[in-house]
């Protein structure tokens, strides 16, 4: 299949913007079809942030978390920070001023937020894996420490932390009663809570942290005082935030700012196209999909682009993309975890083998073709 396809590919070449989930399984297919691509990405590596909470709390994690790009794609891998889609010439263009030329073009950026679940940096490998080997220490160093946003993100980093470390104090601070993703059945929520009060940790429900700009982030101090609007005051000693996840529009904004959702991401049709351009695709975090941003979902979304890419050369129907049932995993600690397959409630035993254990980890190391340390 590879090489028939690629005899009838002259003239093309797919330039992959951002090398999230999303990003690396579009380049693997692509490169077994022996189409010409260009995967574009700010780091060097490849960072697996489903496992970057771990990454925070267990010493030698994070080597695991970060997979050289340019092993797996070669030369058809850039490091470099996009700063332009330039339409009319059909180029991306780069922060040194390369432009990469496409025929198709897969805008893959995913989102931003804070660090540790985040690592937006142009940054190498061993600089991202030494950032969260020092976010261990400031975790290892502190007695107290305080969760801010009780989503996903939040509710993993308070279990993370009270099951490698059971004796520190973890107190977790939420704007709203439930804990978790909207999306999951109230149940999964509820024994997320659950899961949380038996190791300990502390929960200020339906309060907002309110002195935010004045505090250190990711740094142990001797006395931190945190503050609610509902007048609660906690001393601690790090401030973890596991808020404000937002859409990296920064690479297409200005080019496609006519068909930008109000959170900034692109809108699509059931082909994943960007509404308009028929030889241009986002997947992941930056398509306005109806369905929670998951890596996951980036992997589907990817599959049904570089589908559809084929397909536009083969003169072939295109593939639809429709949302399923929600699958969601929470790991809670390697030893615990609470979810839901295809919309259906999954025990805590059968999370922890599917995920809490590995987090996912040895998936992505598949994908890239390369062998774990």
């Amino acid at each position: 299949m590879g090489s028939q396809v690629s005899m009838e590919a002259r003239g093309v070449h797919v330039v992959i913007v951002g090398g999230g989930f999303g990003g690396i399984t579009a380049a693997g297919q692509l490169q077994a079809l022996n189409i010409s691509f260009t995967l574009v990405d700010m780091k060097d590596s490849f960072h697996h942030n489903v496992a970057a909470l771990r990454a925070s709390v267990e010493s030698g994690f994070a080597k695991k978390t970060f997979i050289s790009y340019s092993k797996s794609f070669k030369n058809s891998f850039r490091q470099g920070v996009v700063v332009e889609i330039d339409l009319k010439n059909q180029t991306v263009l780069l922060e040194d001023g390369e432009a990469l030329p496409f025929s198709h073009l897969i805008l893959a950026t995913g989102s931003t937020g804070f660090f540790p679940g985040k690592l937006n940096q142009v940054v190498s490998q061993q600089e991202a894996i030494q950032a969260y080997e020092n976010m261990v220490k400031q975790v290892q160093c502190s007695q107290s420490i305080v969760v801010v946003g009780g989503g996903s993100a939040g509710v993993e980093m308070a279990a993370e932390i009270k099951t490698e470390y059971p004796e520190k104090e973890v107190t977790l601070i939420h704007s709203q009663m439930a804990l978790a993703d909207k999306e999951l059945l109230p149940c999964v929520r509820q024994e997320a809570k659950e899961i949380l009060l038996q190791k300990g940790v502390q929960l200020l429900l339906s309060e907002r942290v309110s002195n935010m700009a004045e505090l250190p982030f990711n740094e142990y101090r001797e006395c931190i005082s945190v503050q609610t609007d509902k007048g609660t005051e906690v001393a601690t000693n790090l401030v973890i935030v596991c808020n404000g996840i937002k859409i990296n529009s920064f690479a297409y904004h200005r080019a496609f700012d006519s068909v930008l959702a109000s959170n900034g991401a692109l809108k699509v049709n059931e082909y994943l196209q960007v509404e308009g351009y028929s030889h241009i695709y986002a997947i992941g975090d930056c398509a306005d999909v109806k369905e929670p941003k998951m890596a996951y979902h980036a992997g589907l979304h990817a599959n049904i682009a570089v589908a559809n890419i084929v397909n536009s050369m083969k003169q072939r129907p295109f593939k639809a993309y429709k949302p399923g049932a929600l699958t969601f995993l929470l790991a809670m600690g390697r030893n615990d975890g609470v979810g839901q397959i295809s919309g259906f409630y999954v025990g805590r035993f059968m999370v922890r083998l599917a995920k809490s254990r590995d987090l996912f980890v040895s998936t992505s190391w598949k994908t890239m073709r390369q062998s774990p340390p």
